[in-house]
């Protein structure tokens, strides 16, 4: 019987400059089963909330489509750590080939400086037990 533990991925991109397009394509691990859901940080939370969008897509499907705001993928302390993943329900990672083409934008409210862009991935894996 194929056991499954829970298992959380992070892939990062950095945003160098701004008004930059940053595109990068990640891998899973071969024995990740499932990917339940997703959510992104930075370690400059206003940059990615006032700035950022993205598209993503796992296994060559789009999840995201172009200019999709990173604000809706972020998520506060307030709440409960079992709920900040934006729910996917339980995909098939198929070829584990994750792909985010994110964008930065002037908003008028911010000054760019360099940004580090998360993204966290809420898997499942077979447990090699």
């Amino acid at each position: 019987e194929l056991m499954l533990k829970p298992v959380k991925k992070r892939f990062d991109i950095t945003v160098a400059a701004a008004n930059q397009t940053v595109s990068q394509s990640f891998d899973l691990d071969k024995n990740i089963k499932v990917v339940h859901g997703v959510l992104l940080t930075s370690n400059k939370d206003d940059l990615l909330y006032y700035r950022g969008s993205q598209k993503i897509e796992i296994n060559k499907e789009e999840y995201f489509p172009d200019n999709y705001e990173s604000k809706l993928l972020m998520c506060g302390i307030n709440v409960s750590p079992k709920s900040r993943y934006y729910d996917l329900g339980s995909i098939n990672p198929g070829n584990g080939s994750v792909k985010i083409v994110y964008q930065d934008a002037d908003d008028g409210r911010t000054v760019f400086s360099t940004y580090r862009v998360s993204l966290y991935l809420d898997c499942e894996m077979e447990d090699g037990q």
